[in-house]
């Protein structure tokens, strides 16, 4: 077991403290239920004392640039020497593959090289022309102040990593609630990376806690300036009206409906290869993960039954086996939820193509055909290992299915006609568009976000900079103004 295991306690003003509730979350591996740590909730309380260091630590924090930049280069260097360590935990936790634990430290690492560019970023002065004779206008951009981030379990590092990094070297501080689920990995090994890189006292705290204990005080606490929340649309609507009516700032990353749109002259068998990779990396499990697929009916059976045999190859078993593809879903409630669906779809009279099976907490993949943009089926993000295949038409009638939806995370468009591939793109109405590759694509220097009711705010820079700061104007009146009265 991990040594990272036994810090299952909240890392609090600097210290790690046991939660004060009499409450205690069995935090367990997903794939064979064996308990990893038994985490002690934080109170509200302890929630409260965190956001008041933080609030204390964060201008002495924005002062100092040097520090900043030595504190995440330190963290830096702590994940790529604890990397393989740190993937364990992942795989063990979240029940990711060794691959997807891999690449998620990966991401963290690029997140965190890319923050040191934003540090001489904020505390930057421009001068802005005036129409007013002798007056100096300046805008200076400055820290937000404390930034509550709000984590799910599917990439818990770095989907916590994604705005904490960026946070700290803008000059803000940090309160992470991770999900309890993935709490080591999504909070712990984050707080003792930067423990060990020497952040001051309140500047981060990673509280282990749940909504039951806490309610909203993530997003209602007085020193709160913005929220970061990725996780699903109906969570993500109450948090922005919560925050709206506190004229409070959001930066929410939500659910998808991703297409993937196969036009008519494209490379089938590229095709097949990437929609494998973009639906069934950690199991589907994934925001950016493929949910419909969108085939031109002229390469809609051949497609198809490419698709079907190749999904049938994936393996599947213990995430801790470096070929396991698809392991267990997080949790009994996903499988029960996600088998239900299945089910409802039979019903429905959806063809299957694919029947999967239960082994263990593992859904192997479950792929549905020739199924009815319309249908309850086609409107669900699944979050598992199951996709609908649909069949369009022409070209342009892929897209409006690709479009009909209440989401717009990510999307792709395969063809041999580039031209045409990226004026498809700009067309599907999501923030994110792959020409010619699959959905799951993240760089620290895009602009990461969604359209629709997949959420808004945009993380990588330059983009996050606006999010994580405000502007403001000074002016300086040169010479006396002549007022007229």
């Amino acid at each position: 077991m991990s040594q990272y295991f036994s810090l299952n306690k909240s890392y609090i003003n600097g210290e790690w403290v046991a939660g004060e509730t009499d409450r205690v979350y069995n935090d367990l591996n997903p794939f064979d239920d064996t308990v990893l740590a038994n985490i002690s909730i934080a109170s509200k309380a302890q929630l409260d004392s965190a956001f008041e260091s933080a609030n204390t630590a964060q201008k002495e924090w924005a002062k100092n640039a040097e520090l900043r930049k030595t504190v995440i280069e330190k963290a830096i260097a702590y994940f790529k020497e604890h990397q393989q360590e740190i993937v364990e935990v992942l795989v063990t936790e979240s029940g990711s593959s060794v691959l997807k634990g891999n690449v998620e430290v990966s991401f963290v690492i690029a997140d965190l090289e890319e923050s040191l560019k934003m540090i001489d970023k904020v505390g930057t002065v421009k001068t802005v022309d005036s129409a007013i004779p002798d007056k100096l206008n300046k805008v200076y951009r400055l820290p937000l102040g404390v930034i509550a981030s709000i984590s799910p379990f599917n990439f818990p590092l770095y989907l916590s990593m994604r705005t904490i990094a960026p946070a700290l070297a803008l000059g803000n501080t940090v309160v992470h609630k991770a999900d309890l689920q993935t709490g080591i990995s999504g909070g712990s090994v984050i707080a003792k990376a930067f423990e060990e890189a020497g952040i001051p006292t309140g500047v981060f705290s990673s509280i282990l806690t749940d909504i039951p204990e806490i309610g909203d005080t993530m997003i209602t606490h007085p020193h709160s300036k913005l929220i970061s929340f990725t996780g699903s649309t109906g969570v993500g609507k109450h948090i922005g009206k919560v925050a709206g009516e506190m004229l409070k700032r959001t930066a929410l990353e939500l659910g998808g409906n991703n297409p993937f749109v196969v036009l008519k002259d494209a490379d089938i068998e590229q095709a097949v290869k990437a929609a494998i990779m973009g639906k069934f990396l950690h199991q589907g499990q994934i925001c950016m993960s493929i949910n419909r697929i969108i085939v031109h009916e002229d390469l809609y059976e051949e497609f198809a039954s490419k698709f079907v045999e190749r999904a049938k190859q994936i393996p599947y078993g213990n995430p801790k086996d470096p070929s396991t593809i698809i392991g267990p879903l997080i949790n009994h409630a996903q499988i029960d939820k996600v088998l239900g669906f299945i089910e409802e779809a039979k019903t429905e009279g959806n063809e299957l193509l694919l029947e999967g099976q239960r082994v263990g907490n593992i859904l192997t993949p479950f792929i549905f055909g020739n199924v009815d943009n319309a249908s309850s089926l086609a409107r669900r993000e699944f979050f598992s290992p199951v996709v609908s295949l649909i069949k369009a038409s022409t070209d342009e009638e892929a897209i409006e299915i690709a479009n009909d939806t209440e989401y717009g995370l990510t999307s792709s468009v395969f063809t041999s006609d580039l031209a045409i591939g990226e004026e498809m793109a700009v067309l599907i109405e999501a923030g994110m568009t792959h020409v010619n590759d699959q959905t799951v694509n993240c760089l620290s220097n895009i602009p990461f976000g969604g359209m629709k009711g997949s959420g808004m705010g945009r993380f990588g820079n330059p983009w996050i900079i606006d999010e994580f700061t405000q502007a403001k104007w000074v002016s300086v009146q040169v010479k006396p103004m002549n007022y007229p009265f």
